[in-house]
């Protein structure tokens, strides 16, 4: 049986020799830019398909968006399971960077589920067809919906390397990497829809497929561009994460579903509650519907910054996790608090002082045929301003947790708030009272606010739960 190995010292280079708040701030600043910018470019890419489908027709939108639904679902879940590779890495290089051999096999079990989840996933995709003849969906939209899904689902897998290969950089200090890909993809995509939807550029004209085409186009390209960057940085390249690729790890496969399963079931029990307040909207009415809609995208777009910043605070935890340095593992976590909330309080101003001009991005909120349309999305952002800082605390507590690899009983406590008090409190409000979609509402922030009360005091009480204290693993020697 071989010796634990001691850990080495590290290099002056990494990120991790901050000294007290203020530098420990400027580091999670520094981290968290970069991917809250990546995550707000990946929604402009989304929206880059729904502009060109949306010249095809309702029908053809209507379709694609059936089905982005629950591809969207498995892409997001799965990206939480394999995406438990950052603070592994990141405690890998708090320990010893830098890490050369542990890393290099994390991220490569990593890939290698990548693989397995993405296969699992196109499987649980090919059920579209039968949940939506199951919810009673046009026959025409489902026939669409189908071809646009055979087509999309090959994209899952470079997808998911893309979400590995995302996480890899930017625990190792090159998040901005992760910001300038997105961007390129943004145009790839489009000049793909341009060609392949229309039949430009000497391209089949293969309509809505030919967006699901684009899609797969825009991930292959991504994962060249990750693999290109990643040769020509020095520090990136001396991992060679594609060396020995067919060798296994099976301790760090283990360690990677175990951190990674209650993210992807935590995601799944949070996007499930969104999921599920449009069908009680839908019920209420249409317009109540149309206007929850553009409503919840602004709050999910002001999302992205707090989950940017969770982000970055599992791998500056997780830099401390690995050091065993309780000090820094506290400044890290509350600085990243700090910062997502306090970019909160900053939107949920705006919902409050401007909301209109927030509604414009998506609809023109003085034309009279909207009227009925914004004074309900009006009513909403009321609601949405006041959870804005459960909403960003909970999403950085999460993150900072999970820099502590602790995603288990985090998981049990999203299920609990989001699925009892949340989705409890919007069928009572919604339906037994004459709030109807407000009582919707409400309980999306009931479900918030007790998801951010539990998750804080979960993270205040880290070291009385022992979740600071990191054992120290054996490991293999190739």
């Amino acid at each position: 049986m071989q010796d634990p190995i001691i850990p080495e010292p590290r290099p002056a280079d990494l990120p991790l020799a901050r000294e007290g708040w203020r530098g420990e701030i400027a580091a999670t600043l520094r981290l968290s830019w970069p991917l809250a910018t990546a995550n707000l470019l990946q929604m402009l890419t989304y929206a880059i398909d729904v502009i060109f489908i949306a010249r095809l027709g309702e029908a053809q939108l209507a379709a694609s968006a059936l089905a982005v639904a629950l591809f969207g679902l498995v892409l997001w879940a799965m990206s939480g399971l394999t995406g438990a590779v950052a603070p592994l890495i990141a405690a890998e290089l708090g320990e010893r960077a830098p890490a050369l051999r542990p890393v290099r096999r994390a991220t490569r079990m990593a890939l290698w589920l990548s693989v397995i989840c993405g296969i699992a996933g196109m499987g649980l995709c090919l059920l579209l067809g039968p949940l939506m003849r199951a919810t009673g969906q046009d026959g025409e939209i489902v026939a669409l919906a189908a071809q646009y899904n055979l087509v999309i689902i090959f994209s899952l897998v470079p997808m998911l390397f893309n979400n590995v290969l995302r996480n890899f950089v930017s625990a190792l200090d090159r998040p901005i990497l992760a910001t300038l890909i997105t961007a390129g993809g943004i145009g790839v995509n489009a000049l793909a829809n341009y060609a392949f939807i229309f039949g430009n550029l000497g391209a089949p004209e293969l309509g809505l497929r030919g967006a699901a085409v684009a899609t797969i186009i825009t991930s292959l390209v991504t994962v060249a561009a990750y693999l290109v960057a990643i040769r020509l940085d020095p520090r990136l390249h001396r991992y060679r994460i594609l060396g020995r690729w067919w060798s296994p790890d099976w301790m760090r496969m283990w360690q990677i579903v175990r951190i990674g399963t209650p993210i992807a079931l935590t995601i799944t029990a949070e996007a499930g509650i969104f999921g599920a307040a449009a069908f009680l909207m839908g019920n209420i009415g249409a317009t109540q519907l149309a206007a929850h809609t553009v409503a919840l995208q602004i709050a999910a777009l002001a999302f992205q910054v707090p989950f940017g910043v969770g982000q970055a605070a599992t791998i500056r935890v997780g830099y401390f996790y690995g050091a065993r340095d309780p000090i820094g593992i506290r400044r890290a976590g509350w600085a990243g608090i700090a910062i997502g909330t306090g970019f909160m309080l900053a939107t949920a101003s705006a919902m409050l002082l401007a909301p209109k001009l927030l509604i414009a991005i998506y609809i023109d909120p003085w034309a009279p045929a909207n009227m009925a349309l914004v004074g309900f999305a009006l009513a909403y952002l009321k609601i949405a301003a006041a959870f804005q800082l459960f909403d960003g605390m909970q999403a950085v507590a999460a993150g900072a947790l999970r820099g502590l690899q602790d995603t288990r009983i985090p998981m049990w406590i999203a299920i609990f708030a989001y699925w009892l008090p949340g989705f409890g409190t919007a069928l009572a409000l919604g339906f037994a009272t004459s709030l109807a979609g407000i009582g919707v509402w409400i309980g999306l922030a009931v479900g918030l606010f007790t998801a951010a009360l539990l998750l804080g005091w979960r993270w205040h009480r880290r070291e009385a739960l022992g979740l600071v204290e990191r054992p120290l693993l054996r490991r293999s020697s190739s």
